[in-house]
């Protein structure tokens, strides 16, 4: 028999039960969930030394920066699943808000997001678990390295499929196994800058200077376009809040304490990776363009001697808690779309026995998979590049998201302070920015120099991002027409099923 949810004193109307396993998650896994879907340890890795390398000392300020419309698209997130807590997320509160066309592009945002950045989860996964055999060549074997990121996504899928409980399982001993490696690092730079490190620099208050941070707006922009990269993910917990304990505030709740908790481990790393490697051009320094794809890996033997490998498994065990984490909200967002008729009757089938959205899962990692070979076989350069669109998908359905909790809470907003400010302002704000965002990081990405591929004089990062979202829109008017999904279009309510 179907449940419903509703919240009192908000519009819309009751949210149907899907058949997931509900109230299996509490408030420490859907924070859990919330850290492991950014692969924090990964990000730092490949993200820290591109923004020292366009912000300098000023990195920790740019991360703090970043954060701000992350965090009121969080409470954007936190309030429209308070009255709506549907594992469709953007999509369904997109659709109640603005109608089938918002919510169906919304939804593609989020999945498009997820089967993109599968991808490049595979590939680096491919490349750490051969970074730990013999002489660390392996890696550099392509064939080798994909082959390795296919069976990865396949064995993450396999676990969703079969169930959340298993998936929660392998998730936990994924982020001991990250986390406790981090502190190992950690400790290891505070007691060689407590020894004095002779190659690192004091810390400065100017840091975190806006004054002198905003001499150059450009740099600060972008810097803040590559720190909204790591940030993203914490929204998982939301899309499994049909699978936690008190549905409408347990993964709200999960998603603020988590982006909390992601800032300040994203500061305070790079603050001592700062403090012991400094910003120079040579050596471990992260302005060092030698380091820039992983700054870790280029510390490890000096901050870690013999247990340098400790930090490679880090980032293996990162990219792989996010490969499944990431599954999760793509697959549970197109069950939603299934059972709301935005897609085929099928998506929206959950497994009896598992108690997942069985066909919605396979389909997401087939779709990764395919996705990561055609591109690796076509051009590993402009799968870099489609890989670099993300921040444009990203800002897209975060965006939506702000815009759709301030237009649908727009009724109660002169209730209280708290709607006002949670309900209103902070999400249209957030909002507000990441729309900036994607346009200021489009003009970046039409530039040929700014990737690695060029398309008819414009860079491959801004064609392959533009397209896959173009792409959204035919299949949306495939769906508007056929027969098995017209009425999702063509209904003044979502049609339950």
């Amino acid at each position: 028999m179907s449940t419903e949810t509703t919240t009192p004193g908000v519009p819309g109307s009751p949210v149907p039960s899907k058949g997931l396993r509900a109230g299996i998650l509490d408030l420490g896994d859907s924070v859990m969930l919330g850290l492991a879907s950014t692969a924090p340890v990964y990000s730092l890795a490949a993200t820290l030394g591109l923004i020292v390398a366009v912000n300098g000392n000023y990195t920790p300020l740019i991360l703090l920066l970043g954060f701000i419309p992350v965090l009121f698209i969080a409470y954007a997130f936190r309030e429209l699943n308070s009255a709506m807590p549907d594992c469709g997320t953007t999509f369904f509160w997109a659709r109640r808000t603005f109608g089938p066309w918002a919510g169906w592009l919304g939804g593609w945002g989020v999945a498009l997001a997820g089967i993109v950045v599968l991808a490049n989860l595979a590939q680096v996964a491919g490349q750490y678990l051969w970074l730990l055999v013999g002489d660390g060549s392996l890696a550099e074997n392509s064939l080798l390295v994909t082959a390795t990121g296919v069976l990865f996504i396949a064995l993450m899928t396999l676990v969703n499929y079969r169930g959340i409980r298993l998936g929660e399982h392998v998730q936990r001993v994924l982020t001991y196994v990250q986390y406790i490696s981090l502190g190992i690092f950690v400790l290891a730079l505070v007691f060689r800058i407590a020894g004095g490190a002779p190659e690192g620099q004091a810390f400065d208050i100017e840091w975190f200077n806006p004054v002198g941070a905003f001499a150059d707006p450009g740099a600060v922009v972008h810097g803040a376009l590559l720190a909204l990269f790591i940030y993203w993910g914490w929204d998982t917990c939301l899309a499994v809040n049909e699978e936690t304990e008190n549905p409408t505030k347990t993964p709200g709740r999960g998603a603020v304490i988590s982006a909390f908790l992601l800032v300040a481990i994203y500061v305070s790393v790079a603050l001592l990776v700062m403090l012991y490697a400094t910003i120079g051009t040579e050596g471990i320094g992260l302005g060092n363009a030698e380091n820039q794809d992983d700054v870790f890996v280029a510390m490890k033997d000096v901050v870690l001697g013999p247990w340098g490998w400790l930090i490679v498994v880090a980032v293996l065990a990162s990219v792989l808690s996010s490969t499944q984490t990431t599954i999760l909200p793509t697959a549970r967002g197109t069950l939603s779309m299934g059972v709301h008729g935005a897609l085929p009757a099928k998506f929206g089938q959950v497994h009896p026995r598992n108690q997942t959205p069985g066909f919605s899962t396979t389909v997401m990692g087939v779709a990764a998979i395919a996705y990561y070979v055609a591109m690796s076989i076509f051009s590993e350069n402009l799968l870099s590049d489609s890989i670099s669109s993300i921040s444009l998908f990203i800002a897209f359905y975060y965006s939506l998201t702000g815009f759709a909790c301030f237009w649908f809470f727009r009724g109660t907003l002169r209730e209280s302070a708290r709607n006002l400010w949670f309900r209103g302002i902070l999400p249209l704000l957030g909002a507000l920015m990441l729309t900036g965002a994607f346009f200021v990081s489009a003009v970046q990405m039409w530039d040929p120099a700014y990737g690695d591929t060029e398309i008819f004089g414009v860079g491959g990062a801004f064609v392959s991002g533009v397209l896959l979202l173009a792409l959204g829109v035919v299949l949306a008017v495939v769906c508007r027409f056929a027969p098995a999904t017209r009425g999702y279009f063509v209904s003044k309510q979502p049609a339950f099923r």
